[in-house]
């Protein structure tokens, strides 16, 4: 079971498309987008991913890259 990561689509406009783009390639790693995940506050002010549940933030997209595989090593699924 790979490690599950969700993007609001408002929140790719906003500029977490190249995390997802990333992500995307990575046979390791589901990504999802959804139309909302309901964050509408978070999606407003920083760039966020549901990363099995859990909210990853960030900044930058680079950040938010490398803070999702970092929230992914510290929080294996099994």
């Amino acid at each position: 079971m790979n490690p599950l990561v969700e993007f609001c689509i408002s929140n790719l406009a906003m500029g977490s498309q190249e995390t997802y783009d990333v992500l995307e390639n990575d046979p390791n790693i589901d990504v999802l987008e959804y139309g909302c995940l309901s964050y509408c506050s978070r999606c407003a002010e920083k760039l966020y991913a549901l990363v099995n549940g859990d909210i990853v933030e960030a900044d930058a997209p680079e950040e938010l890259t490398k803070k999702i595989y970092q929230h992914i090593e510290e929080n294996p699924l099994f």
